[in-house]
């Protein structure tokens, strides 16, 4: 049997310093049919995956995830299936909600008032109704627990605070998925307390500002009682298509929230209602675009596990 010979060959990258990160490795392995070691071809920071012509095969091996540098990479990076994901998130919480009222009072809505309330909450947000009765149904499976929510704090670059909220029937695993998730991409838990008071929870509705023109909203919100219209951020390298992906939002109160809504449709308005709550910042900070880039990451990551609902922060 002929012995094979492999080599090695070790590619570094150059990126930005940063004292929490090591740089990713490329790794070529080349041999050929001949039993012979082919020339090193390193230089090429692209090569193919396969070279039919000298059989050598690449593997990549990041050492920290890759991220997207700078401002711009990272809006488009976090516009991608956005929308899909909040709706997907929304769909998730309200699940969620249904379950829990049903374990503590019954699948019957006459007699159950917190289900009565779900129910509404999940008319009002356009939740689709099968999506409601097979959570109905699920919360009578044998082992199903009722969901508690939980708040995490969270410290993050630049100065930068994050709320992360959870609902799950396993506390011991969604605090142990969170704390993976800090210790890989450079998070930190912070004390109770020493976060949340740099939100205020109100009820919020999104508006993308293709949608409607700000004199619109402000008289929409004007007559439905609301508090105020939250214009979104302007960078100076903002694209056309940028502006068509921020939001206005309106912030209302628990009272005024269904005629706010009300009105919207009545000014053939689209709108996206989320779970119909968020915490909003008192405060923002700005960072630079090394640590927007990191804590976008960072928020990704974390909305990527099936416990979280949402994740805010007050980041500009």
């Amino acid at each position: 049997m002929r012995a094979l010979n492999l080599r090695l060959v070790f590619q570094f990258h150059t990126l930005p310093f940063r004292a929490s990160s090591s740089c990713p490795i490329t790794l070529f392995l080349h041999r050929n049919n001949n039993n012979n070691l082919l020339k090193n071809k390193t230089s090429s920071l692209t090569p193919p995956l396969l070279d039919t012509n000298n059989h050598s095969r690449v593997r990549k091996i990041w050492t920290f995830p890759p991220v997207c540098m700078g401002r711009r990479s990272s809006k488009i990076a976090g516009r991608k299936g956005a929308q899909d994901a909040k709706k997907a998130k929304l769909y998730s919480r309200i699940g969620k909600e249904v379950v829990s009222a049903v374990k503590k009072g019954g699948p019957n809505v006459t007699s159950n008032s917190v289900l009565a309330a779900v129910l509404e909450k999940a008319k009002e947000l356009d939740v689709p109704k099968d999506i409601v009765e097979r959570n109905i149904k699920r919360a009578s499976e044998k082992g199903q627990e009722a969901y508690i929510e939980k708040i995490y704090e969270v410290y993050g670059y630049g100065g930068v605070s994050m709320v992360v909220e959870v609902s799950t029937d396993k506390i011991h695993r969604s605090v142990a998925k969170i704390r993976e998730v800090l210790r890989d991409y450079g998070g930190k838990m912070a004390d109770s307390g020493s976060v949340m008071f740099k939100f205020t929870r109100s009820r919020v509705v999104n508006i993308r500002v293709t949608n409607a023109d700000k004199d619109q909203l402000l008289n929409i919100a004007l007559d439905a009682g609301a508090e105020d219209v939250i214009e979104p951020p302007t960078y100076e390298d903002d694209t056309e298509e940028d502006r068509s992906e921020r939001y206005y939002k309106i912030v209302g109160s628990s009272e005024n929230y269904s005629s706010i809504l009300s009105k919207l449709r009545e000014e053939g308005i689209d709108f996206e209602p989320d779970n119909g709550s968020e915490l909003l910042p008192n405060a923002t900070i700005e960072v630079d675009d090394e640590a927007m880039d990191l804590n976008k990451e960072l928020m990704h990551q974390l909305l990527e596990l099936d416990d979280v609902d949402a994740v805010y922060t007050d980041q500009k």
